[in-house]
């Protein structure tokens, strides 16, 4: 349950800042749309942070060694910096060739520059929660990043109120304001990694061997991640195509899908930390029924999020957009969408159970066959679907069912069999 609230809380910033920004009006909302799609492509690229943080942390507690597991962690955060301020410099610089390629209009193009080049400074703040979140859920402390969290989503909305609002910055008030509260949530962390360090005698200097070996283990998680976001730039780049208008749904279809991935992965971060945990303490009953309970709790949630999307699907525009061409296209997309989230659910959670068993080569190469299954139905929408609610809609069902279809296939087949099961701290 607290990370059911931690992970509700991350999306629920973007969720902020759509709603906000769309009462702005069409254009800042699809600049917002095509910014936070390349940033979030940036930040998912990086989210193997956390995801090799917290099986490697698990496991080492799981064998009785919590100083390691500590400066297992300590490394992670490291590492993040590092890369953090290196993708930053690079992405201030290639914030006008991002948000163009596109191919959106003027107007729409330079909001999303505006947006994108001010959130460049957030991201090595981005990446230390990251990492500094899969510490202390590897410690299997869930808590901690829920208050963080939640405390830096209310310091959001106030910030963006008053940047967007009362200042009337508008677009460029909406990322300053995330950019502050991201920036809070980090330096709240570094105190908590400290005092984990200090209680255990975990050093807080660099390793570069530990870096290294972090560096490594997560360049398979760092493809598979690639995969999946290369896959959501694809439907994107197809919404994009369809019109402004559609664009400015799709922006808002995806941020829900955003939001109710996060929330079902709460079942996924659960299922890390306990499987690393049982593997490294050679519990691979207790393991599998980590996976048993989590599919069986992550079904039973999906459904309730798919009735609650299609009950709502005829008003939920509303709350992102006043925008009447906008609000026109979304019933019949957030029904598609509403539809698939018990399928997304048992992704998910199978997912969050090969990360948290360290099953990444697996999930790295069978995400570029998955991808495969993806491209010919994008090229399918983009070349023969109509525009308007119907075109938008079958973009939604080549993403929703089509990718996230082969994902469910290729991840079921592999937890099925024991391959993934090795046991020990490493």
């Amino acid at each position: 349950m607290p990370a059911l609230g931690a992970l509700v809380a991350e999306p629920l910033f973007l969720l902020a800042d759509s709603a906000m920004v769309g009462h702005l009006g069409t254009t800042p909302l699809a600049g917002l749309g095509l910014a936070s799609a390349v940033l979030q492509t940036i930040i998912g690229l990086m989210v193997f942070l956390a995801y090799s943080t917290t099986p490697a942390v698990a496991r080492w507690l799981g064998a009785g060694d919590t100083r390691r597991a500590v400066s297992v962690g300590i490394d992670g955060l490291w590492l993040a910096l590092g890369l953090g301020l290196v993708l930053a410099a690079g992405g201030l610089l290639a914030t006008p060739v991002l948000v163009g390629a596109f191919g959106a209009g003027s107007a729409v193009t330079a909001d999303a520059a505006t947006y994108l080049g001010i959130s460049m400074v957030g991201l090595p703040a981005m990446l230390l929660v990251f990492a500094a979140t899969g510490l202390l859920r590897g410690l299997q402390d869930t808590r901690t990043p829920l208050y963080v969290a939640g405390i830096g989503f209310g310091a959001n909305i106030a910030l963006n109120y008053v940047f967007i609002y009362l200042l009337g910055w508008g677009i460029s008030g909406s990322a300053i304001g995330t950019v502050v509260a991201q920036w809070g949530m980090a330096l709240v962390y570094l105190v908590v990694v400290a005092t984990h360090a200090r209680r255990h005698s975990a050093p807080l200097r660099p390793h570069r061997a530990g870096m290294l070996l972090g560096a490594r283990s997560g360049g398979w998680l760092f493809l598979r991640t690639l995969s999946l976001r290369a896959a959501m730039l694809l439907a994107v780049f197809v919404a994009a195509q369809l019109g402004s208008p559609e664009l400015a749904a799709f922006q808002i279809a995806m941020t829900l899908f955003a939001t109710l991935a996060f929330a079902l992965d709460a079942l996924a971060i659960a299922a890390q930390a306990l499987v690393g945990l049982g593997l490294g303490a050679g519990d691979v009953a207790g393991v599998r029924a980590v996976l048993r309970r989590c599919l069986e709790w992550g079904l039973l949630a999906g459904l309730i999020l798919a009735v609650v999307v299609i009950g709502t699907s005829g008003v939920l525009g509303h709350a992102f957009t006043n925008a009447d061409a906008v609000t026109q296209l979304l019933p019949l997309t957030l029904i598609v969408l509403g539809a698939s989230v018990p399928l997304g659910a048992v992704v998910f959670v199978l997912d969050g159970v090969l990360i948290g068993a360290g099953d990444a080569r697996y999930l790295a190469l069978t995400g570029l066959v998955n991808l495969a299954v993806f491209v010919p139905l994008a090229a399918a929408v983009l070349f023969w679907a109509p525009t308007g609610a119907t075109g938008l809609a079958l973009l939604m069902a080549a993403f929703a069912f089509g990718y996230l279809g082969a994902r469910a296939v290729t991840l079921s087949l592999r937890a099925r069999t024991l391959a993934w099961m090795v046991v020990g701290a490493r």
